[in-house]
């Protein structure tokens, strides 16, 4: 038994100087942190391998750089498994916070803003986001393929970074009324 947890020692690097490492260590080393971070964030449920808040990037940002360490030895690895997985539980507890309280969400990830309300710029949303009419109007065009606000119901800067688009809802519009033969033919416009 002894003869195997010293083989694992060596296969790992664990105890050894980093420099001394080998391709085997190295790769041996990155399977176990891995195969550790994947069942550490699928136990914490987390989402931000998608695109999502400042909130959840941040984890990931500091996961990468932790986890990074323990692969080319410079932290040790199941020290650092272990701190990776309290971060993910405290990360799992700011958000479960975060759903049951509106405020602590909103100074966690942050508020949406309004930036286009029946068809108006909102300036103070546009301000505190730091965007520019051009930003918003390109956002508009790759969004609800629309150049102006003035189709535009609500248009919000949401906590990811994204922002959504909700179009008016417009009326059919009579375009041609025709009668042939005793037949009458109506056309109508429909907009999107």
């Amino acid at each position: 038994m002894d003869n195997l947890w010293e083989g694992l020692n060596w296969a790992l690097g664990i105890g050894m100087d980093p420099k001394t490492f080998n391709v085997l260590q190295v790769s041996l080393r990155a399977f176990v942190i891995y195969l550790g971070g994947l069942a550490i964030l699928r136990v914490g449920e987390n989402r931000f391998l998608g695109k999502f808040t400042a909130f959840d990037i941040i984890l990931g940002f500091i996961l990468g750089g932790i986890l990074s360490r323990a692969i080319n030895g410079s932290g040790p690895l199941f020290p650092t498994l272990i701190a990776t997985s309290l971060l993910v539980g405290l990360h799992f507890v700011l958000a479960r916070t975060s759903f049951y309280s509106r405020r602590f969400g909103e100074m966690v990830k942050g508020p949406a803003a309004l930036l286009v309300k029946d068809g108006e710029i909102q300036w103070e949303g546009m301000r505190r986001k730091s965007l520019s009419q051009r930003d918003l109007e390109q956002a508009l065009r790759l969004k609800a393929s629309l150049e102006n606000c003035d189709q535009i119901k609500e248009a919000w800067f949401e906590r990811n970074g994204d922002i959504s688009v909700i179009k008016m809802k417009s009326e059919p519009k009579v375009v041609e009324i025709s009668v042939r033969d005793g037949v009458q033919t109506v056309r109508i416009e429909i907009a999107s």
